[in-house]
């Protein structure tokens, strides 16, 4: 089958899709399917650790509009939409909430326009965080994002598909740099825990070497490499810590798979 004119190719495997999958969606392809059920195989709870990121956001969105008044996000790498999105969960505290999606991926495109046809407040455009300023430049992030006023930056699932030397360092810090004072960045990122859980730490070189043969890129960082994406922003109580554990609710699931500690996020501001 080949490419579709919206630029979607059902025969090549998509990260968002793969995920979608994971969290139960049905947005996905054959090939999507196939490469779930590769990870699945060394990874029996994968679908554990995307429902863990999807609450560490929503709970991290709860914190900044409830407890700090954030009413503008900017979510880069935003994948397909799912139920407990970014604008659903700020727009229910305030329904003048500000949301900017930013994917690449086609089907994310076609479907997040499709989801926010009617959503003054929210919308989601085309643009790659290898170019920060193609995001921050962008006419509809300057539509809907005031920069004199504190920012939510999520960086979920995005920044460990950026090999090294495409300085994702580099990247995050261009985008902090445009933040105003009083804003936030919010991180989630796959963990090489080490020497501290060496099974993970087995689990993870391997989820690293089928992910970059079947995925594209996918980088298992130690804590001290993801903790440099925030710079000298200040990260927030608990810290990085596995997704589960970031405030978690007292009444939340918790897993305890091979992937709890190769999954980890973080809430930063900068002051």
């Amino acid at each position: 089958m080949t490419e579709t004119s919206n630029g979607i190719d059902p025969t090549k495997p998509s990260v968002s899709r793969v995920y979608d999958f994971l969290l139960g969606g049905k947005d996905n392809f054959a090939i999507d399917r196939q490469i779930a059920q590769m990870v699945l195989k060394i990874a029996p709870d994968a679908p554990d650790a995307a429902f863990a990121n999807r609450g560490f956001l929503q709970r991290v969105i709860r914190y900044l509009t409830e407890e700090e008044g954030v009413r503008q996000f900017l979510d880069i790498g935003s994948g397909l939409p799912t139920q407990g999105n970014v604008h659903e969960v700020a727009q229910a505290v305030d329904p003048a909430a500000r949301v900017v999606y930013v994917d690449h991926d086609p089907i994310v495109l076609a479907h997040g326009r499709a989801l926010l046809a009617t959503n003054d407040t929210t919308t989601v455009i085309e643009a790659d965080i290898r170019d920060p300023r193609s995001i921050l430049d962008h006419p509809d992030t300057r539509r809907l994002i005031d920069f004199t006023q504190p920012v939510g930056l999520l960086l979920f699932s995005i920044l460990h598909h950026l090999n090294d030397d495409e300085d994702p360092v580099g990247l995050s810090a261009q985008l902090c740099d445009a933040l105003p004072a009083g804003s936030w960045v919010a991180i989630s990122h796959f963990q090489n825990p080490g020497e501290e859980h060496p099974e993970a730490a087995a689990h993870a070189a391997n989820a690293e070497i089928l992910f970059n043969e079947n995925l594209g890129t996918g980088r298992w960082r130690s804590k001290e490499e993801i903790l440099a994406f925030f710079g000298d922003l200040e990260v927030v109580e608990p810290g990085l810590v596995p997704l589960a554990e970031w405030r978690a609710e007292p009444d939340a699931y918790v897993f305890s798979g091979i992937t709890y500690y190769t999954y980890v996020g973080g809430l930063a501001r900068k002051a």
